[in-house]
Order: structure tokens, then sequence, then C-alpha cells
């Protein structure tokens, strides 16, 4: 059984926020007497809170392990239906219910995250068979701190700098591991750890994955920046990573490629449900009216990501179908695959580049 220093290790040699969570359950119930451990976010869409269990471990190697890219967010139960959860989050304090006495049966509740109104929202559930002594509880708390640090300092290296939307080192990360599930392989230094945590029963209830990329520019850019300077260039920038982030779902992926250049990756079972998304930031950016500039229009274009992609692949057919409908008068949203289907080729020809400012 790894040491506490190997778990140490295992935690801060990440370079992907979204595993984390596996090696603090998996350090847990290795280093100390718990029988199931469990890790609650919150997630957020159109006002509605609701719980999403991430990842979950006993001490028999039961488990699951959920991609937030792939829920039915409204199928999650809400904040107040787990109201030890919430009270924990309200309180940010150790929180624990026994309900067989005080030497019985016990869960107790810690906040993932420090009380900061940027950091993202979570519940540490250790469920035991008594009451849990003091200097194990410190021991997690240790865990919690470096899960804490690491995570922290993930958020800051993938994140753009003027959006704090995520970047593109993020978006090709994020991309190899929805083909790596598209094929069935498990990236190389989790594939031991997740097999672990993912029982067959859960795999063979998985949603079909069906990955989709789209990016989107601002039709005319370069002219906001030039008549109206730098500053509001990136006042726009910043109000286009808002409405994106008011238009998608809390757990689609939102990038910033460079300059005018978003990209959206998100899971979706149908193409016209995908496109409906894209009209409705287009319509919302449409309506928006920004600060002396007005009127801003978008254009966009998507496609299916498939198992033999690169990031540069996708990106370049979402690119190719975002171009046709620059070129011909903007504010348009088009599907790769449903233009070829049309015999037009998009991108040919192609605009070069990404306008800078």
């Amino acid at each position: 059984m790894p040491t506490l220093t190997e778990h140490l290790i295992f935690l801060t040699d990440h370079r992907d926020r979204d595993h984390l969570e596996l090696t603090l359950c998996k350090a847990v119930v290795d280093l100390l007497p718990i029988e199931r451990v469990v890790v609650s976010r919150v997630l957020s869409e159109d006002g509605s809170r609701r719980w999403l269990e991430v990842a979950s471990l006993d001490v028999r190697g039961g488990g699951k392990v959920v991609d937030p890219l792939r829920v039915d967010f409204e199928q999650l139960p809400l904040l107040e239906e787990h109201g030890d959860r919430l009270r924990a989050l309200e309180t940010n304090a150790e929180h624990t219910v026994a309900w067989a006495g005080e030497d019985g049966p016990r869960i107790t509740y810690m906040p993932l995250f420090a009380p900061n109104p940027d950091e993202e929202l979570g519940v540490l559930e250790l469920h035991t068979d008594a009451l849990v002594p003091a200097d194990e509880l410190h021991l997690v708390h240790q865990l919690r701190h470096v899960f804490r640090s690491m995570y922290q300092l993930l958020a800051y290296s993938d994140r753009d700098g003027l959006t704090g939307l995520l970047n593109r080192q993020a978006l090709d990360d994020t991309f190899y591991k929805a083909v790596l599930d598209e094929l069935g392989v498990k990236p190389t230094g989790l594939a031991q750890l997740q097999s672990t945590l993912e029982p067959q029963q859960e795999r063979r209830h998985r949603v079909p994955p069906n990955y989709w990329l789209g990016t989107l520019r601002v039709d005319g850019f370069s002219k906001v920046s030039e008549q109206h300077g730098h500053l509001l260039a990136e006042e726009v920038l910043l109000l286009i990573a808002r409405i994106l982030g008011n238009t998608f779902r809390a757990y689609d992926r939102l990038y910033r490629l460079g300059g005018d250049q978003f990209a959206v990756l998100m899971h979706c079972p149908q193409d016209a449900l995908v496109h409906a998304a894209f009209e409705r930031l287009r319509a919302n950016v449409e309506k928006f009216t920004f600060p002396q500039v007005e009127n801003i229009t978008i254009s966009a274009g998507y496609t299916r990501v498939t198992p033999d992609d690169s990031p540069a692949a996708a990106l370049e057919r979402t690119e190719d179908a975002m171009e046709y409908g620059r070129q011909h008068g903007g504010n348009q949203i088009h599907h790769h695959a449903e233009l070829v289907s049309r015999g037009i080729k998009p991108g040919q020809p192609r605009r070069g580049g990404v306008d800078l400012f």
C-alpha cells in the first residue's frame, strides 16, 4: 500500500485538475480506516445549483468517476436535497452526522475549497464505522490542503490571463482525454487508478461519447481595435467571455485561443442541440449592447470530434466552417459536415491567422 509520502507525490505530480479528486480519494482510503470517501462538486446553470459526485471510492475498491462534460444537469440533485453537504459549505466548517450513537457509524462533511468567491465549491465526505480520531482527521486536513494548493496552481496555469477562460493548452489536454475515451483507452499513469475507481457495471451504463468542438470569432474585430483602441477591444473580449459563460452549460468547456478567437468543447447527443446552443450564443451577442461599440456579431463553426482526431485537425474544420460564414456576410453558424454534404468546400479560400491588437 502506498505511503503518505507516495500519495503526496501522486497529488503534486498531476498536470490535470480533473483527476486530482481521484488521487485525493485514493490517499484517504489507503491511509485511514475509512469505509467510503466521496468528493461532490457544485454545478450551476441558469440560476440553479446542483450536486455532482465527481469521484467516490470505498475500502473494497468499488467506486465511480464522473466526467462533468457528460452529465445530465437536470438529473442531478439540488443543493437543498443534501442538507448536510450544504451546511458544510454554508458554515465553511466540518460537520458530522452520526445515526447510531456517538461511537457508531457516521459521515463527516468537510468543505473541499477555501471560502473564496473565486473558488469552486465542493465537499469531501468521509463515511466511517466509528468516531474518527483527531490525529486521523488532521491527516485528512493536510491532504485537503495539498489538494487545494495543487488545484489552484493548475487552475492558474490553464487559464487565459485576460478573460479567465481556459487556454489552448487546456483544450489540448481535455481534447485528448475525450478522444481516448472514444477509443476506450485510458491515459498512461491513470489506467490503474481509474480501473480501481470505475467498475465495469458503471461503464456499461455510461452515455455513448458525443463530443463537439466549435470556434467563434468577432466579425470585424480588427476594426473595433483600430477605431476604439486596445482597452475597449479588451472590454469587448471580456463581455464576449461573459456571454459565453451565460449561454453554455456550466460543465461545457470554454476557451480563449488568442486574439478574438474562442472555442467550446461540449458533450451532446444531437447535432441539432449543438447548433441550437451556438445559435443562442449568436443571438445573445447580436442583441447585447456593447459600450461605445454598441452592436457586435460573431461567426462560428463546429464539428463532431472523431476518434482519430487531433486538436489541430478538429480546429481546422471548425475554422473552415467559421470562415465560410465570415466570408458570406458574418453573423452565421455553420456545421462543417453539413457544408460538405451540400458540396461546399469550406476554407477555400481561407483567411489565415487570428486578428490581434
